[in-house]
């Protein structure tokens, strides 16, 4: 089974290779077409539509041709030495298209600074500022199209890189677990080297240890390795040494380090140096930088928009709320938000006033809610309250907690200080995100799924954040309560 395996990813690893090959050329025609076509834009926005833009001598349209002629290499060579024809930086979301801003920025510089040295371009400023947009917008355009089919294909085993994994401990099962979910990731694992473990032995399903550490250099030719990931916690200092040594300046061979605490941190790290020393600090919370920023838009935009045309639909079911028993309209839950501090999460009241007393007194009634904390059938629920229950309309207040910050539109299903206990390890990841008003959970059969699914889901979710993710699960909601299935 071993050899099967291995040998068809050994078979495939040159055809991957070439794929590679291909998308490398690929890209400075798609990107040359993106930036002529661009120029074009401005030409006719500029000229043809007369933007009102400050006014320039007109030059014809062979003046700008040739202009545009001269500038698409200047470009090629930029995009070049910003790394966007690198295998290293290609497909890495986010982080490529902000080389490409730079790369487009620093090719109209260029133009810019020709202009100036040479008196006889004179060059519309206006054509400038929207050659600059368009042809930006046109090349991180053609490479996200490029990059999602390139998703789709690595869903179906192509454009992937053979990897293998130094270490089979825990952490180094926990990295593979976390691989082989990401099917989008670029790596296919072979196996992993060990030397606790049997050549042959299983590791998890479908992966075997392939040899002991020593026999390193011969799986790597056998198989095409091109990305060796080492688990630190599974080897001796020596052993690293000796792999750093071997493959840390290798030009066929990318080697990666685990941060050693892989199965329960998920902040990014920085590497900063002190006393010449390169040590690694936690980031605080998981999504950061530009990710951060869309998100927030996501947020305050989408609960304003809410409130505003939900308000009316508020006043109703607070009416009925309260001509159905009495008691406050919102019920506030004390639940943990990001850092592990508390907040009222508010909700329409669905239960009556004396819920929590009524649970406590029964031993028997208590220990079933604390299997899952949901409870099918609870007698505790209003009538009213078990209608907003099954259309999830009890929810829609948490639209104000995330108006004050404490929460997300898309997040890990909120938890109370006592439910943190069930996740073990690892709550610690669930406290750097906020919470959500939907999620994972909330898509994939919320309170029917067992307790662990539950934790599996939000984990999942917290590692492989994106904000393509939160409008996925933001369009699956809909369809999702409406089917009404595990709300209860």
């Amino acid at each position: 089974m071993v050899e099967a395996s291995t040998r068809k990813i050994s078979g495939q690893s040159r055809v991957r290779s070439s794929v590679w090959t291909a998308l490398i050329l690929v890209l400075p025609v798609s990107d040359t077409f993106a930036i002529v076509i661009g120029f074009a834009l401005a030409y006719q926005l500029r000229f043809k539509l007369g933007l009102p833009f400050l006014e320039t001598p007109g030059h014809s349209l062979r003046f700008y041709s040739t202009v545009v002629f001269w500038s698409v290499p200047g470009w090629l060579v930029i995009f070049a030495a910003y790394g966007l024809y690198s295998c290293r930086h290609l497909l890495e979301g986010l982080q490529e298209y902000v080389r490409v801003v730079h790369a487009c920025a620093i090719g109209m510089m260029g133009i810019v600074v020709a202009s100036f040295v040479e008196p006889t371009l004179w060059i519309s400023r206006g054509w400038l500022l929207i050659a600059w947009l368009s042809a930006t917008v046109l090349v991180c355009g053609l490479r996200f199209a490029i990059r999602r089919g390139i998703h789709l294909l690595r869903e179906h085993g192509y454009f992937a890189t053979p990897a293998l994994i130094v270490g089979a401990n825990a952490e180094g099962q926990a990295l593979a677990e976390q691989l082989v979910l990401a099917n989008t990731s670029g790596l296919v694992l072979v196996g992993f080297v060990d030397d606790n473990l049997a050549e042959g032995a299983r590791v998890i399903d479908g992966l075997f240890n392939l040899g002991p550490i020593r026999s390193l250099e011969g799986l790597v030719e056998r198989f095409g390795i091109r990305e060796l990931i080492v688990a630190p916690t599974a080897l001796s200092r020596d052993s690293l040494l000796e792999i750093f040594r071997a493959y840390s300046m290798s030009r066929d061979v990318e080697l990666r380090m685990s941060s050693g605490l892989f199965e329960i941190l998920t902040t990014g790290v920085r590497v900063q140096e002190i006393g010449a020393i390169p040590l690694i600090s936690l980031e605080k919370v998981r999504i950061t930088g530009i990710d951060a920023v869309l998100k927030a838009i996501l947020d305050y935009l989408g609960a304003l928009v809410g409130i505003i045309v939900l308000s009316p639909l508020f006043v109703v079911l607070g009416v009925l709320i309260k001509l159905d028993s009495p008691g406050p309209v919102f019920y506030r839950r004390r639940v943990l938000k990001r850092g592990g501090k508390t907040f009222d999460a508010f909700k329409f009241r669905t239960m009556v006033v004396d819920a929590d007393e009524t649970l406590v007194n029964d031993p028997e009634f208590l220990a079933r809610f604390q299997e899952g904390f949901k409870l099918e059938n609870d007698p505790r629920v209003t009538k009213v309250g078990r209608f907003l229950r099954k259309t999830s309309l009890d929810e829609l207040p948490q639209l104000v907690n995330v108006l004050r910050g404490q929460m997300s539109l898309v997040g890990p299903r909120m938890i109370s200080p006592e439910e943190a206990e069930r996740y073990g390890k690892w709550q610690i990841n669930l406290l750097t995100v906020k919470p959500g008003i939907t999620g994972p959970w909330q898509v994939n059969g919320r309170s029917d799924l067992p307790y662990s699914e539950r934790v599996r889901l939000s984990m999942h979710y917290i590692r492989n954040y994106t904000i393509w993710s939160d409008l996925q699960i933001l369009i699956r909601t809909v369809p999702s309560v409406l089917r009404r299935r595990g709300a209860y």
